[in-house]
């Protein structure tokens, strides 16, 4: 057994859309879970996307796209928010591992962008580094504000806008590769409630 050719972006995130319809579905098939699978991997890995996600718990990727070992190199950060190590990950699963697809993955109910709204409204922002993540999360809700955006979740759908934007617009790795069709970088918004993720944006895609 050898792991499976990786897909085109398009390709990518068609795998990943129905995996999650079977998690919503109830219906899970647990892919590549096996112990052929995992020995398969052990010289090399080559997911086929990299899914940069919010760390809350209840986003556990595998899980929530029906995906299993070596399907997906996944980075995680509370509010997916953008620094230098999480940057330079998301380029080596693209540049080294060459996945095709970068899903930025946010949801409904984000404690980040509460905090950071509470921050606004208060005027005053949290303390230790639980502040840069806050800082990190302020200019997508200033940005919502500004376009009239007042509802909470709304919110999240265009912090994910932004953290897409700031992927691109910082790597100029992504950017090319965006531009030249090599890779999509997508948005995708998870509800807590049902399970469903959404595609919020997308460049790239053929």
């Amino acid at each position: 057994m050898t792991p499976s050719p990786i897909p085109g972006p398009a390709e990518a995130l068609q795998a990943l859309l129905e995996g999650n319809a079977r998690f919503v579905a109830g219906k899970p098939e647990h892919p590549n879970q096996d112990a052929g699978r995992r020995a398969a991997l052990a010289p090399a890995q080559r997911p086929f996307a990299v899914l940069f996600g919010c760390s809350d718990s209840r986003l556990a990727a595998e899980i929530i796209f029906d995906q299993g070992l070596g399907d997906l190199f996944v980075v995680r950060t509370a509010g997916h928010v953008t620094g230098a190590e999480a940057l330079g990950s998301i380029e080596y699963g693209v540049s080294v591992l060459d996945c095709p697809l970068v899903v930025v993955l946010g949801h409904d109910s984000c404690g980040a962008v509460a905090a950071a709204l509470d921050s606004l409204e208060q005027g005053q922002l949290p303390g230790g580094f639980v502040r840069d993540v806050v800082e990190r999360v302020t200019p997508s809700v200033l940005a919502a504000r500004a376009a009239g955006i007042e509802d909470p979740d709304a919110i999240v759908d265009e912090h994910i806008r932004q953290t897409v934007d700031l992927l691109l617009e910082r790597s100029h790795l992504l950017a090319t590769r965006a531009a030249g069709g090599k890779v999509a970088v997508v948005g995708l918004s998870y509800r807590l409630h049902d399970g469903q993720a959404r595609l919020i944006t997308g460049h790239g895609l053929t």
